[in-house]
């Protein structure tokens, strides 16, 4: 496949838009490191070091791959790696007294930040990674044009679905038909999340009771998966009639990804569990409407809440045993982005923010029934991103 590369305006909007808010914020440049963000601003993840100073053209200085990151990356300054006293006099002489340095501080180590701490004193180090992620929440018409990508992918992944579901078919067997799909089509395989110690593999893929197993993963479902050391996903339970088949896939092409979800069942499922997934339609159709530019996060989430009560589903909204606080999130080149929609957060939306809506149902032992789709948000309401009909697909 023809690699694509971040063209340089696309770049350079990014990093002008992270300047205004050095320079509002009174930063003097900004270092970044972590392997997401330095894509998003130099179109490279090779390991290097990106320095954007408060005014003017970032420097890219790799360690490892420079002949890669200057293949893969349209930015201007490409150098080698400097050494480490070279990093700090370079950082030093840009900044003199422009103010602090900003480096990613929600997901530096410990031990680095005090190596860098050290290096560069009696310079301040401060977070920039709060403007980092508000910039990057708000996606461009290139970004939206990739997230179209990958959900036209996504809809081919579940019509396959379809086509190889059999009764008797373990979870993991699935999965690994599906994976291998969209893999050949350019999924690139890796689902990269921000949080500490959260990580997924492809897809949730998970029938009847295993689907309402909760693991460690701060998500609705979780999945007994196929050992302790990997606690989540889909595990060697079979596919069996009425049982209802939970596809939590996250589709991703070009480093960008979106997060969908669909319900299966092999002949007719529980009229309860069908009745619940009816309802978790009505809250998906509701939270379009009023997911406006300059909407309130949380109150979606109340609202989400309400119908669920009003329902009579409270005790499985979003989970039994362990019920998660939120029914959307951000996703794009991480599956955690921002914005959250969730309780007692309050976060306004803005138009061009991607978020994934997900209201679910949970019924130990017995399955997950639900929806998700990604959405952009617009002037009037949320657009959908995702393709296939959302319906419970009776097999």
């Amino acid at each position: 496949m023809e690699q694509l590369l971040t063209p340089l305006p696309e770049l350079k909007q990014r990093w002008e838009k992270l300047q205004e808010q050095m320079h509002k914020q009174g930063i003097g440049g900004a270092l970044i490191l972590q392997r997401a963000d330095l894509f998003y601003f130099s179109g490279t993840a090779q390991e290097a070091h990106l320095f954007i100073p408060a005014q003017g053209s970032p420097l890219l200085l790799v360690r490892r791959n420079l002949q890669r990151a200057r293949s893969e990356s349209s930015l201007p300054q490409i150098e080698p790696f400097p050494g480490w006293d070279g990093l700090a006099l370079l950082i030093k002489d840009a900044l003199a007294a422009r103010g602090p340095l900003g480096m990613e501080l929600d997901l530096l180590p410990v031990n680095l930040y005090r190596r860098y701490a050290g290096l560069l004193a009696p310079l301040e180090i401060t977070d920039i990674s709060p403007p980092v992620r508000l910039i990057r929440a708000v996606k461009s018409p290139y970004e939206l044009t990739l997230l179209h990508r990958a959900a036209a992918l996504g809809e081919a992944a579940f019509t396959h679905v379809r086509e190889i579901c059999r009764t008797g078919m373990t979870e993991i067997e699935l999965e690994a038909r599906l994976e291998a799909f969209v893999r050949v089509r350019g999924h690139q395989g890796a689902i990269r999340m921000r949080g500490f110690n959260q990580e997924m593999f492809y897809s949730h893929t998970m029938a009847g009771k295993n689907a309402a197993v909760p693991s460690f993963f701060n998500g609705v479902t979780g999945g007994c998966g196929l050992n302790p050391s990997y606690p989540q996903g889909a595990g060697t339970d079979r596919i069996e009639p009425g049982k209802p088949l939970l596809i939590d896939f996250v589709t991703v092409l070009d480093g960008y990804m979106v997060d969908q979800t669909r319900i299966f069942c092999l002949g007719k499922p529980d009229p309860e569990l069908l009745q619940a997934h009816e309802a978790a339609l009505k809250i998906k159709k509701a939270l379009i409407k009023l997911g406006r530019a300059g909407s309130n996060g949380a109150e979606l989430y109340r609202k989400a809440q309400e119908m669920a009560t009003a329902a009579g589903l409270e005790e499985h909204f979003m989970g039994a045993e362990e019920k998660v606080s939120f029914v959307g999130h951000g996703v794009g080149l991480e599956l955690d982005e921002l914005p959250v929609i969730a309780r007692n957060y309050d976060y306004i939306l803005t138009e061009g923010m991607v978020c994934a809506l997900e209201p679910k149902f949970v019924y130990p032992g017995r399955g997950t029934v639900g929806i998700e789709d990604t959405f952009v948000v617009r002037p009037d309401g949320l657009e959908q991103i995702t393709r296939f009909e959302e319906a419970l697909q009776i097999l």
